[in-house]
């Protein structure tokens, strides 16, 4: 144990100068950074920063392009850019592959179950095998496990912004949508909307006679009780008024005086009058009720027919309002055909026509960013290939039956995909088309195998067979993307 004047020695001698002298210069020493940590903290902070892109009301966000080589995402509206930040892809042997993307699902705390657990938060999911968009760290160079990191900030903020649907776009270089006009591209009849609003008018008009149906149904079932309740109640009473005549007649019967005789036929006098009485308002309890019992039975009918009315509008109503929808048609130089999904839902698959088969196209992407009051404002994104966007949309002749199928209903955020590829067995249940480079590193989607050694989606072909799509992954245990709840089996 060490004594008080044993401590105080101590603590005196931590005051001399030369002591004084010597922790100075250790604090000085902690001070001075190691040589290159402060050049070090720069290049992070600068790798974590979003750039600031001219100040203007940015609308909601249509398509995203990430650039591999500058290692750089930008968010764009109908306008333009309107977000940009580094990002941090694929490191070698698992590359972020090279394509055309969607968001397909949305979760802003998931973890995952493939990395111990690994936060991944604001994710917003490109493909079931498991890339997605994400907040994460950022080293300056490709350095994930596939997915595409984004400064924390920059991921929330556009997570907050986007719906499911938008447009990624992963390419190998820089890339910018042009602005590009074709008679090819759809362009929507004026009068395309007219018919919806007719529908859904009706639509409405149908639920208001439903409800006033049901109103009239449950009024009519009321009234009727009531009327029932009357009739039991006055049934009790006269079968009451009925013993106590009977009880006056034995009573008159069983009477040994004049006195008792006279009382007892006057206690029979009211009680005839009492029984009369009841019997005159039971029949008219009767009369009344029986047209309210009888229309109890028509009520209902009436209510069920108008429901089976609303039911029928209101679906005719958003089948209507279904087709306004934006549609993505992908057409394949590799399978000769042309795809039309609407909603991450197939609609067509038919063969398509192209000028010189055996020549690459290259992949464009075509977007209707804007209606205007002359039809839809388009872009184009060339990913890859030796022709340009417009002369690879020269080649293509779209069949009649799907210009006249989706071209009068065209809206904003449809899209036109032509490539060289198929389509990657990522599109499936839940998903837009997707499009992967073959002549770009895939090592992000190669090295998610299942330990039978097939890819995850390759297990089960459960997918839309009428439609020739290829054998999708089994996702029988996973939730909906459209039902706003998050899950993941990476």
């Amino acid at each position: 144990m060490t004594s008080y004047f044993a401590k105080a020695r101590r603590i005196e001698a931590l005051r001399t100068p030369s002591f004084l002298l010597m922790a100075a210069a250790a604090l000085a020493l902690v001070a001075v950074p190691p040589a290159g940590a402060a050049s070090r903290a720069s290049r992070h902070a600068q790798h974590n920063t979003a750039e600031t892109l001219p100040q203007r009301e940015a609308g909601p966000p249509i398509m995203a392009i990430v650039s591999l080589k500058s290692q750089h995402v930008t968010i764009y509206d109908a306008d333009g850019a309107i977000m940009r930040a580094p990002v941090s892809s694929g490191m070698r042997g698992r590359e972020t592959p090279a394509g055309v993307f969607s968001v397909i699902q949305k979760d802003a705390d998931h973890h995952s179950n493939l990395y111990d657990d690994a936060s991944m938060p604001n994710m917003e999911r490109i493909t079931w095998s498991g890339i997605a968009l994400h907040g994460g760290p950022l080293p300056g160079h490709a350095a994930s496990h596939g997915c595409v990191r984004m400064p924390y900030g920059f991921a929330a903020d556009l997570f907050g912004r986007t719906k499911l649907g938008m447009r990624v776009i992963i390419a190998p270089h820089d890339v910018t949508p042009v602005d590009i006009s074709d008679p090819a591209l759809f362009q929507p009849q004026p009068e395309a909307g007219a018919h919806v609003a007719l529908l859904t008018t009706a639509a409405a008009d149908a639920s208001k006679k439903a409800d006033a149906a049901r109103l009239a149904a449950v009024t009519a079932q009321r009234e009727a009780a009531a009327a029932t309740a009357q009739i039991r109640k006055l049934n009790i009473l006269k079968a009451r008024a009925d013993a106590q005549l009977a009880a006056a007649d034995r009573a008159i019967a069983a009477a040994k005086s004049d006195d008792e005789k006279a009382k007892a036929e006057d206690a029979k006098q009211k009680a005839a009058a009492n029984v009369a009485d009841l019997q005159a308002q039971l029949e008219a309890a009767n009369a009344t009720a029986q047209p309210k019992l009888d229309a109890v039975q028509p009520a209902r009918d009436a209510a069920a027919a108008a429901e089976t009315e609303r039911t029928t509008a209101a679906k005719a109503a958003r089948d209507a309002a279904h087709e306004l929808d934006p549609v993505s048609v992908f057409i394949s130089r590799k399978t000769q055909r042309l795809y039309v999904r609407r909603g991450f839902e197939p609609v067509l698959d038919v063969p398509v026509t192209i000028q010189n088969p055996e020549q690459p196209l290259g992949t464009h992407v075509f977007t209707a960013v804007a209606k205007t009051d002359a039809g839809l404002r388009w872009s184009a994104v060339t990913i890859n290939g030796a022709a340009d966007a417009k002369s690879a949309l020269d080649r293509i002749t779209i069949p009649q039956e799907v210009l006249d199928k989706i071209a009068p209903t065209a809206a904003a955020r449809s899209s036109i995909i032509i490539s060289d590829e198929a389509l990657s067995p990522e599109t499936g249940k839940g998903t837009e088309f997707v499009a992967v480079l073959s002549n770009e590193p895939q090592g992000g989607l190669a090295m998610r195998k299942h330990p039978s050694g097939e890819t995850r989606y390759a297990r089960q072909r459960d997918v839309y067979p009428e439609f020739g799509y290829a054998p999708q992954r089994d996702r029988s245990s996973w939730r909906s993307p459209y039902g706003g709840s998050s899950f993941s089996t990476w």
